[in-house]
């Protein structure tokens, strides 16, 4: 390996990752390594980790390879995998963009969730074809000290519990995972998204990130909750047989979600690459002893 690895930071709605280029699969990654990049202090900072690698040279997605040239080995925060990150697509079809390996309109990526497509519009935002959401069935609660609310489940090819509530500062500081039950609903910890109304087809959230703590966005969980929201809002596009649109709120921008009748979901927003440069291998081995 060379003394020196490249990188790039990018951030989608606030939502931020340090993006690894490793087109052949050639860079080790332990989890330790992962949390000392994303580490704001010691590190470069993010909420995840956007390894960049060819479909055909990862085992975890050889059998995409020929629907999605590029896979998205998305890491989160403290190292540990996940299914998906939606903002994390929109950034990591960005990254493709200026490296030169897309240009404008459609491409497919690769993710532990399934193959997404993409499209980069000419204004610069990028929509991501979510898939389906899948409403397991069974009740849920979620709850912050003594408050407690009912929660949707609601699984974007990820866990996510959707809390409807009378103002967002009851979600408390998101520093810890709020406790859920039944414990058997979430066996592998769940994203739980807290939610006010802003006006009709209009919502706000604040998310706790499962490996991540709270983040300033989460494309699955605003996805999540357009979904619950259109359940509790009698808007169901299956029920309905028209789409269901919904502006969400997140801390870091606005991300808009649509819900076509035939089930699938589309994430609008932002992508943004704001720096680049070399990681010291010296420094990230050393950081992982």
């Amino acid at each position: 390996m060379s003394t020196r690895i490249a990188f790039l930071k990018g951030h989608g709605t606030e939502n931020d990752f340090v993006i690894v280029p490793d087109p052949e699969n050639a860079i080790d990654l332990p989890p330790a390594a992962v949390a000392a990049l994303c580490d704001r202090r010691a590190g470069i900072g993010g909420d995840g980790l956007l390894h960049v690698v060819r479909s055909a040279a990862h085992p975890e997605a050889k059998d995409m390879a020929a629907e999605a040239e590029w896979f998205m080995d998305y890491r989160n925060g403290d190292g540990s995998i996940a299914e998906m990150c939606g903002n994390g697509v929109r950034v990591f079809a960005r990254y493709l963009q200026r490296a030169g390996y897309a240009a404008e309109g459609d491409l497919a990526v690769a993710t532990r969730g399934g193959v997404k497509t993409v499209h980069i519009a000419k204004d610069g935002d990028v929509t991501v074809g979510m898939g389906k959401a899948l409403l397991p069935e069974g009740d849920v609660t979620v709850s912050v000290g003594e408050r407690s609310w009912p929660a949707r489940n609601v699984n974007m090819g990820n866990p996510h519990a959707v809390a409807f509530v009378d103002d967002l500062a009851h979600a408390g500081d998101l520093y810890s995972p709020p406790p859920f039950s039944p414990a058997s609903a979430y066996p592998d910890g769940v994203n739980v998204e807290f939610v006010v109304d802003r006006g009709p087809g209009h919502v706000a959230l604040r998310v706790h990130e499962r490996g991540a703590g709270e983040t300033r966005s989460c494309g699955t969980g605003a996805c999540a909750v357009a979904v619950a929201a259109a359940r509790r809002d009698g808007a169901d596009p299956a029920v309905t047989g028209a789409p269901a649109t919904y502006t969400v709120d997140v801390p870091g921008g606005t991300l808009v979600i649509t819900e076509r009748a035939d089930g699938e979901i589309e994430m609008t927003g932002p992508a943004v690459i704001v720096a680049e440069g070399e990681i010291d291998a010296d420094w990230l081995e050393n950081a992982v002893r």
